[in-house]
């Protein structure tokens, strides 16, 4: 019996949504939504209602079936920390997001998934899937140096799981049973420890931690960073926006854009080479450490995210930590793909939800 899974996950600028019919991708449209339009709104929950009525604006005017639908995966947003898996989008997960741990707009994934499954009704419900806030640290790996400052689990869960997974399948083994490293390098860059199916060590992706991003400063020296702070020169906001909007190519190269940065590479701009390379370089250590996490038993080192696209990026990390394991590429963000397979799974019973508390 087909089974139909509609996926929404909200991004930065634009809204993804699909249907699946089983594993087979029957429909996918990528929602922009200008930057005037989202200027109106203070806070990125108020942007619910404009961003559910343009799915249900869309999928009508692409004449999909809404009622259809068996499921609704919503991306999963910034909750409390919890292990990695399926949760059912609940009363307690809806509290919750309205005061999250940070502003994202993977936040509206699950109460936008929610809204649209109660709309269909018939049992129908709303799920979310590996989200940003999964945290399956080792206890010793939250130690910072500072009672006052543990370091956080903020990651590309996602997606660093899906592929993980799609690795283990490749060499014909379960994620269960390797060990790999993975390096999501997008807008955020996170890199993740994966011991036998948990994420045991990983950089706080979101502000201020491991490799610097398109857009997001990483590690920054902590002494240096206070003087800044105490300049008189910023704001509160403009420091946290230092860290993450307008950090990492943005400060360096006033644009978060590598596909400019190649051509102004190309053009022989060798300080935008510099900076670009400096990226690598910066992921290719945090790879390094965490070798050291795993013991040296790497089973793999995957690449992720829509920088691995960039030939030279992964060319220069390839060389630097090729020792330590195979180095495997899975360019893009395979998102849609990985929250459709999980809606699938959850009707198919072989995953059964938890229950978010």
């Amino acid at each position: 019996m087909n089974k139909h899974i509609l996926v929404v996950n909200p991004g930065s600028t634009s809204t993804k949504v699909a249907v699946f019919q089983n594993r087979k991708q029957l429909f996918m449209m990528n929602i922009q939504h200008p930057q005037e339009e989202l200027a109106k709104f203070n806070r990125i929950a108020d942007q619910f209602d404009f961003r559910k009525q343009a799915i249900i604006d869309e999928l009508v005017k692409s004449g999909i079936d809404i009622l259809k639908m068996n499921i609704v995966v919503g991306r999963g947003g910034l909750l409390k920390p919890i292990a990695g898996g399926v949760y059912k989008v609940n009363e307690a997960m809806a509290k919750d997001i309205q005061n999250p741990m940070g502003e994202h707009e993977s936040n509206l994934g699950g109460p936008i998934a929610n809204e649209l499954a109660k709309f269909i009704g018939k049992g129908v419900y709303a799920i979310i899937v590996d989200p940003t806030c999964v945290d399956e640290l080792e206890e010793i790996a939250r130690i910072s140096g500072m009672p006052e400052l543990p370091r956080k689990s903020f990651l590309h869960a996602l997606n660093q799981r899906a592929v993980a997974r799609t690795y283990a399948r490749g060499i014909n083994r379960q994620y269960e049973e390797i060990n790999v490293i993975v390096a999501h390098m997008g807008g955020g860059v996170s890199v993740g420890a994966h011991y036998k199916g948990r994420i045991i060590d990983v950089n706080n992706g979101l502000n201020g931690d491991g490799p610097m991003s398109p857009e997001r400063s990483g590690g920054v020296p902590a002494g240096q960073l206070v003087e800044l702070c105490f300049s008189g020169k910023f704001t509160k906001e403009e420091i946290l926006k230092k860290l993450k909007g307008k950090g990492g190519f943005t400060a360096y190269l006033g644009t978060s854009n590598a596909v400019a940065i190649e051509k102004r590479i190309e053009e022989g701009d060798m300080y935008a080479k510099l900076i670009y390379h400096a990226m690598a370089y910066q992921v290719a250590k945090e790879i390094a450490s965490l070798s050291a996490v795993l013991k040296g038993e790497v089973d793999g080192i995957i690449l992720t995210g829509g920088l691995a696209y960039g030939q030279t990026i992964i060319d220069i990390i390839t060389e630097m930590v090729k020792h330590l394991g195979p180095v495997h590429i899975y360019p893009g963000e395979n998102e849609i793909e990985a929250l459709a397979m999980n809606g699938f799974m959850v009707l198919n019973g072989e995953i059964e939800p938890k229950e978010y508390i």
